[in-house]
């Protein structure tokens, strides 16, 4: 008989402590949303203030990190978990948080069902993330220098444009797949296209002329370097950390990583605590800010072991 995807909760958390994990609130919601895009407003006005080198790095690898915060928000939209109306988690987020970098809430939930119900197997969708590892420090090196000088980026790009083109398959993978294109008029490639980047232009047009309101639009080029060349290594280090190096298997204890992060980590690769990640996956129904309090329920209940820090990861996903 296979082993169970997860353990049944009424043996993890008493009733009450279910209650209190899956609570969800409208207030915190709009305030992670709004906190996000105040950090963003933070950088981009101290680039403004003090323009240099340093300051513009600085300030991209802050956006970068509050892009990947968007993302995972959007993924908390998608589980229903980031407000209690459904249509701020279906709608809000996904305008909000989910098409200023380039994503598609509605396309995301239906591909990331496929990630929960298929972790830890050869199906998983995401699989393409977290594959291959561990491999050699020089490996690794190589994959962090392609992210950091745009190449990552660039691939990401012209495979975002290919998707809403209709030509790959839509995912948040590496994984491409081509779809039939036999039939397909220019014209309505070109409606597609158009149809499908449309929120994406909209919402960064939006982003551009707020800059552009205050006499620095140039500081645009921040919010694009950070999605070329930062994003691409924070997401993945997260991924690395979520389920990399572990065992194929069902058992969500055993497939999927909770992760230690300090300051460092949390305005980088691992914002809104989504390093709790295992306690995402056993029970995904708990919002992001009750996950540290599920964990702390978990290492009293059911012998979880202390996680590692990024640093520990890393080691381990180049120790080949």
């Amino acid at each position: 008989m296979p082993a169970p995807t997860r353990r049944r909760l009424k043996d993890l958390f008493t009733p009450a402590q279910l209650a209190v994990l899956t609570a969800r609130s409208d207030v915190r919601g709009a305030w992670a949303i709004a906190s996000t895009w105040g950090v963003i407003a933070a950088a981009f006005a101290v680039l403004a203030v003090w323009p240099n080198v340093f300051t513009f790095l600085l300030a991209s690898a802050v956006i970068a990190g509050r892009q990947l915060c968007l993302a995972i928000l959007q993924h908390e939209g998608s589980h229903g978990t980031l407000f209690q109306s459904r249509w701020a988690n279906d709608v809000l987020t996904d305008w909000l948080c989910a098409r200023p970098i380039w994503q598609n809430l509605p396309k995301y939930k239906v591909h990331h069902l496929g990630h929960h119900t298929r972790t830890g197997t050869e199906a998983d969708p995401d699989i393409s993330l977290h594959a291959g590892y561990p491999i050699t420090p020089r490996s690794l090196m190589r994959k962090v220098l392609r992210d950091l000088s745009g190449i990552t980026g660039l691939k990401l790009v012209y495979g975002l444009f290919m998707m809403d083109a209709g030509v790959f398959k839509w995912t948040v993978a590496n994984h491409i797949e081509r779809l039939p294109q036999a039939g397909r008029t220019w014209g309505e490639r070109t409606a597609t296209t158009a149809r499908n980047m449309a929120p994406m232009l909209v919402t960064n047009v939006a982003l551009w002329s707020c800059l552009a309101a205050t006499g620095h639009a140039w500081l645009y080029w921040a919010w694009v370097v950070a999605y070329m060349n930062f994003l691409p290594l924070f997401v993945r280090i997260r991924s690395i950390a979520e389920h990399g190096c572990l065992a194929r298997t069902p058992d969500m204890f055993l497939n999927t990583r909770t992760t230690r992060a300090g300051w460092l980590a949390r305005m980088t690769v691992a914002p809104v605590h989504v390093n709790f990640h295992m306690e995402h996956h056993v029970m995904a129904s708990v919002p992001f800010y009750r996950l540290p309090q599920m964990h702390q329920w978990l290492r009293a209940q059911a012998e979880v072991p202390e996680p590692p820090g990024y640093l520990d990861v890393l080691k381990l996903a180049s120790s080949r």
